[in-house]
């Protein structure tokens, strides 16, 4: 039985990511500094991805890796942190020849094709945190072209879903309205937003890990093309309930004040483009190639609304 690791164990995705490798028949083993058992077989092995050694010996024997981490969402933390990471992933998986998957966002892609993203959209950012998306991609991508590793790049928009942890939708939306609050948001109320289903992400990453022909290839995970605005979403979430809540949206002028006060609010203001315009993630390369469909935005919002 060939072994999947999960380096970054029981975030969002990992945990979908892990029920799906074992319904596969694979062993998982589980990478964190405080790693959990997602399968009754799962193994689990303690560490830090900033550790060069710890990451190696994780790797060792390995068929697959899914590096599928989440740190601290602080720009600095991400120019030191991240780049670090993807070099111990890269060198653990090119010393074990295991291949890798690697889980993104869309922060690299250029700001101004926002209204239609793809595969193909230019990688040109302007935000820190874009910047060093693309670095880590950069170095990935500068392996594969060597000829040392095989890999995928599985990217989503904003997610959303039960139980989901760091979830903006979830955090200003989904929760607040459930226990009968208006909703919040920020920028704008009426621009179109790609967010993509959590289970959905984490299914299709799998998915695509255990195809023979996915690899050294970019894949937009499945997400609905309806592009609903947040206000929209108000109203599913209205209709499904109810209820007659309202959405509370702080402009940008607000947000800036916030930020001195409030870390998370600051980190956000630079991805300001990304709720300011429309913002339509096209994942119909993975659709047409492989049949894989979306929930849609009411289906998932209605899962998210059960208790």
């Amino acid at each position: 039985m060939s072994v999947h690791t999960i380096l970054g164990a029981n975030g969002n995705i990992a945990k979908i990511v892990s029920s799906e490798l074992a319904k596969s028949g694979k062993q998982v083993r589980q990478f964190s500094r405080t790693p959990k058992k997602v399968n009754p077989t799962d193994e689990l092995v303690s560490g830090d991805l900033l550790d060069a050694t710890a990451v190696a010996e994780a790797v060792k024997g390995s068929a697959i890796v899914f590096l599928l981490a989440g740190i601290q969402y602080k720009s600095a933390v991400w120019e030191r942190d991240w780049p670090i990471i993807m070099r111990n992933t890269l060198d653990a998986c090119i010393a074990h020849g295991s291949k890798l998957v690697f889980f993104d966002n869309m922060y690299a892609c250029d700001p101004s094709q926002v209204s239609h993203l793809t595969e193909e959209t230019p990688l040109n950012p302007k935000s820190r945190k874009g910047k060093v998306r693309k670095k880590i991609l950069d170095m990935l991508w500068n392996e594969v072209k060597s000829g040392k590793i095989s890999a995928i790049v599985a990217r989503a928009p904003d997610f959303y879903g039960p139980d989901a942890s760091n979830s903006v939708l979830d955090e200003l939306v989904i929760k607040r309205m459930k226990t009968g609050k208006n909703a919040q948001w920020l920028y704008s109320r009426d621009k179109k937003h790609s967010f993509i289903y959590i289970p959905d992400a984490g299914k299709a990453t799998a998915f695509l890990a255990l195809q023979e022909d996915s690899w050294n290839q970019t894949w937009n995970l499945p997400t609905d093309d309806s592009y609903p605005s947040v206000k929209e979403i108000v109203e599913i979430i209205n209709h499904q309930l109810g209820t007659q809540l309202k959405l509370q949206v702080m402009p940008a002028w607000l947000v800036s004040i916030l930020g001195l006060f409030m870390p998370v609010m600051k980190e956000i203001a630079e991805l300001r483009y990304q709720l300011d315009s429309n913002y339509c993630f096209d994942s119909s390369k993975i659709e047409k190639v492989y049949g894989l469909k979306p929930t849609t935005m009411k289906e998932g919002l209605s899962f998210c609304l059960k208790d």
